[in-house]
């Protein structure tokens, strides 16, 4: 079997790509660096492309592809989130017409302007979303769907694990001496995905039997947001400890933040900003029942151990 994987020059689209790999499936992986290690990709040929500037010069025959590609941020231009999140998108369907089609969304395709509680996959997308991030991303699988109603669109939130670039870097960068800055009371509870989870998911829905539809992907059961975070600096050795502010008190400090970000012209995003903010303020939490029972995903609980290494 032939896979192609696309955003493997990153974090998911790496880790998918040395899953594969380890099914034994021919991975053919693309992504827009031009060269990335063959380490990070379990040996697999790669291919630079940038998906925003046009289609691939000659798009290999592959019986499936796993689109990992797009934005992991909400920092950014709302022309550049669209063109990463849906543009690509729809440049892929197009360069991969006859291949089973797995789309690799994000749960911030729920409604962020009210918790989200167990929430099944019907519940999003929503008519109307306050940031791009959350808007490109809902575009990108109405795209997906109305191309290839075939298609499987996965939903995780909160992707970690070894090689993580966002979650575990913006928790540890947010410490501020022995305190960590964190929003609402601690209590409440957040779905993570562990890169296995996700990575076990799209070995699923591309290589197992047939399927279709939207899944969350996430670990076995919520933790409250306090327990993570501690977890998160014992396993990292930072001597610090979690201070919960209301969210009415941190949204200017995060407005002011980003202000200054965009006057000086900085891509990366500042440490706080008002999506993070809303989304971590109140409990953000997935149903898996499609998941395990449609695709047949066994999802292992939320787990920091080894941490220090990643």
């Amino acid at each position: 079997m032939r896979v192609a994987v696309t955003g493997a020059s990153g974090f998911v689209g790496g880790a998918v790509c040395r899953a594969l790999a380890e099914h034994g499936v021919a991975v053919l992986a693309f992504g827009r660096r031009a060269r990335v290690p063959a380490g990070h990709l379990g040996g697999a040929p790669y291919r630079s492309w940038d998906m925003t500037a046009g289609p691939p010069p000659d798009a290999p025959d592959v019986d499936a592809v796993v689109h990992c590609a797009g934005s992991v941020t909400d920092w950014g231009s709302a022309a550049g989130l669209f063109a990463a999140n849906l543009l690509g998108t729809r440049r892929v369907l197009a360069a991969f017409p006859a291949a089973r089609f797995v789309h690799v969304s994000t749960a911030s395709v729920y409604d962020p302007r009210r918790p989200t509680v167990r929430a099944k996959e019907y519940e999003a997308p929503v008519a109307r979303y306050p940031d791009a991030y959350g808007a490109s991303k809902a575009a990108a699988e109405r795209a997906v769907l109305a191309a290839r109603p075939d298609a499987v669109v996965l939903r995780p939130h909160a992707v970690y694990g070894p090689g993580d670039t966002t979650l575990l870097p913006r928790v540890l960068a947010a410490v501020r001496g022995p305190v960590l800055p964190a929003v609402g009371t601690g209590r409440q509870r957040v779905s993570l995905t562990s890169i296995a989870t996700l990575t076990a998911a799209c070995v699923l829905a591309a290589t197992g039997p047939a399927v279709r539809g939207v899944f969350n992907v996430a670990d076995a059961e919520p933790v409250a947001l306090d327990d993570a975070l501690r977890a998160i600096l014992a396993e990292r050795g930072v001597r610090a400890r979690p201070v919960y502010l209301p969210h009415a008190a941190l949204r200017p400090l995060a407005a002011a933040a980003e202000g200054a970000y965009l006057l000086a012209g900085r891509s990366e995003p500042p440490r706080l900003t008002r999506y993070a903010l809303a989304h971590l303020a109140v409990e953000r939490t997935l149903d898996l029942t499609a998941a395990r029972t449609v695709l047949g995903l066994r999802p292992a609980p939320t787990s920091f151990a080894g941490a220090a290494r990643w």
